[in-house]
C-alpha cells in the first residue's frame, strides 16, 4: 500500500517553487473506536513541515472578510475557497426565497406544474407581501390570478413576498404546508440544519440556515434547473404597470454575477447568497451579517474577484487512478485497490499552494467478499485544518472469500488491530 500513498505525495508537490520538503506519515488513525459498526480509519496523511497558522476565519493565505459567517466554493471540484463560521446559524430573511425557487423549479420540471398554470391571489398574500404590506412586491392585484411564469419572474428578480405566498398557496394549500415541504426539501439536498417557517423569510422567530447550506441551495439550483436558472439574472421586471429592477447588485458589476438573492434581518445585519460565472470557472458564495447594504456589494464583489483570481486548478489523480488501497480481511487478498471515477482535481491559491494535506478514510475493517465499485471510502484533501474536498473512492477489483485457514489467520490479525485501535484510541482521546 505504500506505492499509491507515496504517488498521492507527489501529486500534492506540485509547486516549482517549493522551499520546503513535506515529511510523509502512513498511519492507521481511527476516527472512531474500531469496535463500533463503521469505523472509519485515516490510512494516508501528506503533512507539509513549516505550515503557517491557520488563520481565524479559514480563509486562503490570510484572506479575510469582514461578514460574520461566509462559505465559497468552487463549482466544478466543489473545493472550498473560504470558510468562516459556515455552520453557525442565521435568520434567512429573503433569501429563504431561494428554497420556494427550488420547489417551484422542481415542480416545474417534474411536470406538476407549467409555466403558464395560474394561481389566485388571496387576500392574505395582498395584504402579508403585496402593496399594503409595503415590503418587496411584483403588486400583483387582489383576487386577481397569475401565472406561474410570471410568479417566477416577481421572486428572481424582485425578490417579491406576494409572489412566494401566491405560489406557496397554490402549490400547498397554505403558507404553512408549503413551508413544512420547504424544509423536508432541505434535507433531501442536504441542508441538515435549516429550518423554514415560510415562503417568504419575513421574520418569525423560527427560520434558520447556514452559509454552507445556502451555497448547497445555490448550487442545487444552478445544476438542477439549468433551463429555469436564468430568470435569477433577468434585469428586469415590469407588472400592473409598475417597472423594477433586478434586485441583485452584483449583476452590473462586470463580476459574470448571475444570481441569487440578497437579505436583511434586524440585529443580525445583511446577507447574499451569489453566482458568478467567468473565464469557464464557476463560484457559489454566501456571505451574512455584514454591517451595511453599501458594505454587502463591496465585500462580495472583493471576495468573488479574489476567488476568480486568486486560485488555481490542479489535477491530482487521474480518472480511475489507484489512489490507496483498503485492507480486507478473510479474503484472496489481503488488500483491494481504491480509485477515483472522475479525475480529482482541488484549486490551490496562487501564491501560497503547499499546505495541503490528504488522508484515505474507509469503513474497516472490510469483509471478503468484497465486490468491485463498491463505494468503500473517502479522499478527504486538507488546506491546513481546512477541509477543501471530499471524493468517494471505490473498489477497483474483486476480493473472494479465502480458505478457512486464511480467514482464521485474518481474525487474529484484525483481533490484534482492533485491541491496538482501541489503545491508541484511549490514549489520545482528551481527559
Amino acid at each position: 500500500m505504500l506505492g499509491p500513498v507515496l504517488r498521492l505525495l507527489e501529486r500534492l508537490r506540485f509547486s516549482p517553487k517549493r522551499r520546503t520538503a513535506p515529511s510523509f506519515c502512513l498511519a492507521a488513525i481511527p476516527e472512531a473506536k474500531p469496535r463500533r459498526a463503521f469505523a472509519a480509519l485515516a490510512l494516508a496523511c501528506l503533512i507539509p513541515l513549516a505550515a503557517s497558522a491557520q488563520p481565524a476565519d479559514g480563509g486562503a493565505a490570510g484572506f479575510a472578510t469582514k461578514a460574520a459567517q461566509a462559505y465559497m466554493i468552487e463549482a466544478s471540484t466543489g473545493t472550498v475557497l473560504l470558510a468562516k463560521n459556515e455552520d453557525q446559524g442565521f435568520s434567512p430573511a429573503s433569501l429563504a426565497k431561494l428554497m420556494t425557487m427550488d420547489l417551484v423549479f422542481e415542480a416545474v420540471t417534474k411536470g406538476q406544474i407549467t409555466l403558464d398554470t395560474e394561481y389566485p391571489v388571496s387576500e392574505y398574500a395582498w395584504r402579508t407581501g403585496g402593496a399594503p404590506s409595503r415590503t418587496a412586491t411584483m403588486f400583483a392585484a387582489l383576487k386577481s390570478r397569475v401565472r406561474v411564469e410570471d410568479l417566477i419572474k416577481g421572486i428572481a428578480i424582485q425578490g417579491a413576498n406576494d409572489s412566494c405566498i401566491i405560489l406557496a398557496e397554490g402549490m400547498a394549500g397554505s403558507e404553512q404546508q408549503f413551508a413544512e415541504s420547504m424544509t423536508r426539501r432541505a434535507r433531501e439536498i442536504g441542508m441538515d440544519k435549516a429550518v423554514f417557517g415560510n415562503s417568504t423569510g419575513l421574520p418569525d422567530g423560527k427560520s434558520k440556515v447556514t452559509a454552507r447550506e445556502m451555497v448547497t441551495l445555490a448550487a442545487a439550483l444552478q445544476q438542477s434547473y439549468p433551463n429555469l436558472y436564468p430568470y435569477f439574472a433577468q434585469p428586469d421586471f415590469e407588472w400592473n404597470r409598475i417597472f423594477q429592477r433586478n434586485r441583485n447588485p452584483l449583476l452590473g458589476l462586470d463580476l459574470g454575477a448571475d444570481g441569487l438573492a440578497t437579505g436583511f434581518t434586524e440585529g443580525e445585519g445583511y446577507s447574499i447568497v451569489a453566482s458568478v460565472q467567468r473565464d469557464g470557472r464557476r463560484l457559489f458564495l454566501a456571505l451574512a451579517g455584514i454591517a451595511s447594504d453599501k458594505e454587502r456589494t463591496e465585500e462580495a464583489k472583493r471576495v468573488l474577484e479574489w476567488g476568480l483570481t486568486a486560485f488555481e486548478n490542479r489535477q491530482i489523480f487521474a480518472e480511475h487512478e489507484v489512489i490507496g488501497a483498503a485492507s480486507v480481511y478473510g479474503g484472496t487478498a489481503r488488500t483491494v485497490d481504491l480509485i477515483a471515477k472522475a479525475p480529482v482535481s482541488v484549486y490551490i491559491p496562487v501564491s501560497n499552494p503547499d499546505r495541503l494535506s490528504a488522508r484515505i478514510v474507509y469503513r474497516w475493517p472490510l469483509t471478503a467478499p468484497v465486490q468491485p465499485d463498491y463505494q468503500a471510502g473517502t479522499l478527504r484533501i486538507f488546506a491546513g485544518s481546512r477541509l477543501l474536498r471530499e471524493v468517494p473512492l471505490y473498489t477497483a477489483q474483486a476480493v473472494g472469500e479465502g480458505s478457512l485457514s486464511s480467514r482464521a489467520v485474518d481474525a487474529m490479525l484484525e483481533l490484534g488491530e482492533s485491541l491496538f485501535f482501541s489503545w491508541l484510541w484511549d490514549k489520545s482521546a482528551p481527559g
